[in-house]
């Protein structure tokens, strides 16, 4: 890790974060080709983009990513408590 362990948690937090997003994505995608039949919406923001596309896909895609994200961050947590003997900073242990 980096000298100061904030900058170093928060690179290390970071990159898994990101990489388990783009796993979920790819992931995602097969998810919802196999359950639709078809691509997820490109952008269900757009107002062309059907509202029975747009709302199931904006849940689904936002619980899979939060979900992604938690066990990243949980993961990446434990791998600097097993480095480092303690917590990254601002995680606390919950008792």
């Amino acid at each position: 890790m980096a000298a100061n362990p904030s900058i170093g948690w928060r690179l290390f937090g970071t990159a898994s974060a990101v990489l388990a997003g783009m796993a979920t994505r790819k992931l995602f995608v097969r998810g919802w080709r196999a359950a639709t039949g078809g691509n997820p919406p490109a952008n269900p923001a757009a107002p062309g983009t059907r509202w029975r596309e747009a709302i199931p896909f904006a849940l689904a895609s936002g619980a899979a990513m939060g979900l992604a994200r938690m066990l990243a961050t949980r993961k990446a947590a434990g791998y600097y408590r097993k480095s480092t003997g303690h917590l990254p900073p601002g995680m606390e242990e919950v008792t």
